[in-house]
């Protein structure tokens, strides 16, 4: 099977409404405000994380239930919080690290991530900004078949802008999702090229062929980066920045909504629909603060 084909969905694909969330934390010594090695975060606790390249923690939620699954993510990071304090380490919700990537060491060396900042050192000094010094919140969402399925792609792509705004806790030039707009356009996709025509496995390919190749042919498609990342099984949300504990309920809550709900997601994709061909303005509108966030039709 064509290796794009498996990222979309198959026969298996039910409609079922399951949540699964990633939910990244910056780290900071508590006593000098530095950078924390990623093997003394590990040390410091039993809680199971994965890391980003700057050494942000990750944790990452398995699929279930929303109403199970965001609190066991708010007791997973109460424990984890715990953890590092006692180890002298705070963790930090920020979307964006005050301290400048010269500050943030590479703390993944691995031959994929050495190869990906150089890829885009290439173009400006956002690529290691996003890879060290950024976070976010990401939630997954069940990716149905047929007409509902595409109705879930669209949505998601064409709201995307407008629930950025609304969760939205960096704006300006040095926000996150700035950032991320400056990485490599190539790959990430913050403009409609994702939409063109029905056929959403071929428009994908497409994306992927352009993309500049830094890594082998098997991890090429693991280093495209849009705003809503295509799974197989399930979609990836990943514009939002990163969320405060308290507030993951709520933005579980709007996206389960707008992909779940038959009738919010229609009447958001009617509302939505004549915009599509401005997308990459509005994605910059959202990073600079300017966009009105969201309306009842999206809400």
């Amino acid at each position: 099977m064509d290796p794009v084909a498996r990222l979309f969905p198959g026969a298996a694909n039910r409609r079922t409404t399951r949540v699964g969330i990633e939910h990244e934390l910056l780290t900071r010594d508590a006593a000098t405000g530095a950078p924390v090695a990623v093997e003394r975060v590990r040390a410091a606790t039993a809680t199971e994380l994965s890391f980003e390249p700057g050494g942000q923690v990750e944790l990452n939620q398995a699929c279930g239930a929303a109403h199970l699954v965001v609190p066991r993510l708010r007791r997973t990071v109460a424990t984890l919080r715990a953890d590092l304090a006692a180890a002298g380490i705070v963790l930090d919700a920020s979307p964006v690290d005050e301290r400048t990537p010269a500050e943030v060491p590479l703390q993944l060396t691995s031959a994929r991530y050495v190869a990906m900042q150089a890829h885009f050192d290439a173009i400006g000094p956002a690529g290691r900004r996003m890879m060290r010094c950024t976070a976010s919140t990401q939630v997954c969402l069940d990716w149905w078949p047929g007409r509902a399925g595409l109705e879930q792609w669209r949505v998601l792509h064409l709201a995307g802008p407008r629930v950025a705004a609304a969760y939205a806790r960096s704006t300006g030039p040095g926000s996150r999702l700035a950032t991320w707009l400056a990485v490599d356009p190539g790959r990430t996709a913050f403009d409609d090229r994702l939409l063109h025509g029905p056929d959403l496995v071929a428009a994908y390919a497409t994306f992927a062929r352009s993309a500049t190749r830094f890594t082998g042919p098997g991890e090429h498609l693991s280093t495209l980066f849009p705003p809503v990342r295509p799974r197989g099984r399930y979609l990836e949300v990943r514009f939002l920045d990163a969320q405060p504990e308290e507030r993951i309920g709520e933005v579980v809550g709007a996206l389960t909504r707008l992909v779940y709900d038959d009738e919010v997601r229609r009447r958001a994709l009617a509302r939505l629909e004549p915009e599509a061909p401005h997308l990459a303005e509005l994605w910059h509108a959202a990073a600079a603060g300017d966009l009105a966030p969201v309306d009842r039709a999206v809400a």
